[in-house]
């Protein structure tokens, strides 16, 4: 049944009562075969630590966090953060921290293969080494002494973002038909699938040409294997990819909360990632979508001058000039709201 997010300001309040404000940050690099991941973490902080900013470049703006700073006493819910195809983790700072500020230890890496400067059309859809890597950062976080004191095992949840938001949603139990994909990209040929058909991609920060990918020469079996991790409690998915390839039976059989976040309205919101039917199959689904916004207002705010300086070194995507109608950072607060409450909701409600 479909259910509308509802905000909840006395929990918020609760939790702003309880909690610094100041987000702590570490870096911590998780083992995996052959895929070492550089893993960001964000966490509620009392003062102390070295100032800095995460994700500052000459194009966007970053968010400030304290290295190292004293953890707030307790154990805060753990909340896994996946990035977009092309995207980092860093570039998600801007709402982590304020999760972290609400209580919450946000624990991200950059998956090897579909990060900034390091990412290829072969592995895109690759979703079973992306779901890997999050099972990964939660075993670190559960089981290494250094974090295993400060987070709940218990209360654990996924965001993710695009990409990042087909992640989130393997790892919560949906499943993606092959064939379906395959499919959607032979009629579609924007988006993802334009990515797929490109002939381009990136190594080492630098562009290089690659085949182009033929979706169905993908391992079907791995690529419509359950990924399931049972530890997620709660699901964030913020214009999630493959959202025309999902096999309708595994939605409906998903039995954690799925929070269905579309920045656009109806008419904007492309094929690729409207989710609204996705959240009436899911059995404790939601659905928001996020007026005046575009794919790419989540990305952090831009400085002065990025937008000209990404169409000089030939950037097509309107990274800074999405022709949103409203301020990104006026777009971000109302995705923290939606993000902060539904997680507020499900992982430090009373009795949770």
């Amino acid at each position: 049944m479909l259910q509308l997010l509802s905000t909840i300001p006395a929990l918020i309040g609760f939790v702003s009562a309880c909690f610094a404000s100041e987000a702590g940050v570490r870096e911590v690099s998780v083992a995996q075969p052959g895929r070492d991941l550089a893993v960001t973490v964000w966490y509620p902080a009392t003062p102390g630590g070295k100032p800095t900013v995460v994700g500052d470049n000459k194009v966007f703006k970053g968010a400030a966090a304290a290295i190292d700073a004293p953890v707030v006493p307790g154990r805060h819910p753990l909340v896994l953060l996946s990035h977009g195809s092309g995207g980092s983790v860093q570039a998600m700072g801007w709402l982590a921290a304020e999760l972290a500020k609400a209580g919450f230890v946000v624990a991200g890496p950059n998956h090897p293969g579909t990060t900034t400067g390091d990412s290829t059309p072969a592995d895109t859809p690759r979703l079973w080494q992306r779901t890997a890597d999050l099972s990964a950062v939660i075993d670190a976080m559960t089981k290494d002494p250094a974090w295993s004191s400060v987070v709940d095992a218990d209360r654990i949840g996924v965001l993710g973002f695009s990409l990042g938001g087909a992640t989130a949603m393997e790892l919560s139990g949906a499943r993606a038909s092959l064939e379906a994909y395959a499919s959607y990209c032979d009629s579609y040929g924007k988006w993802d699938c334009a990515w797929f058909a490109g002939g381009v991609g990136y190594v080492d920060d630098e562009p290089v040409k690659v085949d182009k990918l033929d979706l169905r020469s993908i391992d079907r079996a791995r690529f419509e294997q359950s990924n399931l991790d049972r530890r997620i409690k709660t699901a964030v998915l913020v214009d999630p990819g493959l959202a025309q390839a999902y096999d309708d039976g595994s939605l409906k059989e998903i039995a954690i909360p799925m929070h269905f976040i579309n920045l656009g309205t109806v008419d904007t919101i492309p094929l690729a990632v409207i989710s609204d039917r996705l959240a009436q199959l899911t059995p404790n689904g939601s659905y928001r979508t996020v007026a005046g916004a575009t794919h790419f207002s989540f990305l952090p705010e831009c400085k002065e001058g990025a937008a000209e300086f990404l169409k000089s070194v030939g950037e097509i995507d309107p990274i800074c000039s999405d022709e949103a109608n409203r301020p990104r950072a006026e777009l971000h607060a109302e995705i923290t709201g939606l993000v902060k409450d539904a997680l507020v909701r499900d992982l430090m409600a009373p009795g949770r």
